[in-house]
């Protein structure tokens, strides 16, 4: 029964694969934040990029006929 005991404590201990999950756990936090920045600036992006296609729009049709 001890020896059972002991390589359950030794299974515990062992660190292979722990980099990885970790490494995984990073990259998912990553993604999850740039998602939620990307959403909170897209309605400001979008309007920024309609002001700038208006005024394209109008410095076109403003121009000054000889």
């Amino acid at each position: 029964m001890l020896h059972y005991l002991a390589t359950w404590v030794r299974t515990l201990r062992r660190e292979q694969g722990q980099d990885l999950a970790e490494y995984a756990l990073l990259i998912a936090l990553i993604a999850v934040v740039l998602i939620l920045v990307i959403g909170a600036l897209s309605g400001g992006l979008a309007n920024t990029f309609n002001a700038v296609r208006n005024a394209l729009e109008n410095a076109g049709s403003n121009q000054i006929q000889p």
